[in-house]
């Protein structure tokens, strides 16, 4: 029989297959997850740089439900996710948020 896995690793999984160029909420991925919160994707990106094999995990592509990059303690700056998503072609508005009609992640890969 096999052990379940962690809640992390499956958030991680999820997150995996957000493509370059598109991103998602906490919520969202709490939704596909299905067995946390909001608050609980936060947490799990919090402790990234704790986890072993997570270092593939595309962190910046996960943002508020306003598309907006929320001020964290991942180890890595705001100023840095933007630039990472930046490069993937995402664009912000003058305002600072994303367009979820234009690279939001329709949750398929």
């Amino acid at each position: 029989m096999t052990e379940e896995p962690r809640l992390y690793d499956l958030i991680y999984a999820v997150i995996r297959q957000i493509p370059a160029g598109r991103v998602a909420s906490y919520g969202q991925i709490s939704r596909i997850v299905g067995r946390c919160s909001a608050q609980m994707i936060g947490f799990a990106l919090a402790a990234l740089g704790k986890q072993p094999n997570a270092e593939d995990v595309p962190w910046q592509r996960v943002v508020n439900a306003k598309g907006r990059i929320s001020p964290h303690g991942y180890g890595f700056g705001t100023n840095m996710q933007r630039v990472l998503l930046e490069e993937e072609g995402i664009e912000f508005s003058l305002e600072g948020e994303i367009d979820f009609d234009k690279f939001g992640w329709d949750g398929v890969s």
